[in-house]
C-alpha cells in the first residue's frame, strides 16, 4: 500500500495571457512534469509546441518574476507573459 504517494504524475500550471493565450487557443492547463529530471520553465514553454520562447515574454513562477531558466516544481503556477501594451 503506498500511503502518502499518488499516481498521479508530477504537473504544474501554465499560464498563457493576452496575444500568448490567442496564438496557443488556451489560457490554463495543467502540464505533467518528466520526473525525476529536473525542468526548467523554458523546458515547459518548448513541450507547448508554440516556438521558440521570445526574449520580451517574461515568465513568472507563483507570481514571481523568475528567467527562464528557472527550475519548476510539481504544483508550481507558471506564467508566461507578453510585453502589454496600453494607456
Amino acid at each position: 500500500m503506498n500511503q502518502g504517494q499518488s499516481d498521479a504524475p508530477a504537473s504544474v500550471k501554465v499560464l498563457l495571457f493576452a496575444s500568448l493565450r490567442d496564438q496557443a487557443g488556451w489560457s490554463d492547463r495543467c502540464i505533467a512534469l518528466n520526473a525525476p529530471a529536473v525542468q526548467t520553465a523554458r523546458e515547459i514553454w518548448d513541450q507547448l509546441e508554440l516556438g521558440d520562447l521570445p526574449q520580451v515574454v517574461l515568465v513568472a513562477i507563483n507570481q514571481h518574476i523568475v528567467s527562464a531558466d528557472h527550475p519548476v516544481q510539481a504544483g508550481d503556477e507558471l506564467a508566461f507573459l507578453p510585453p502589454f501594451t496600453g494607456g
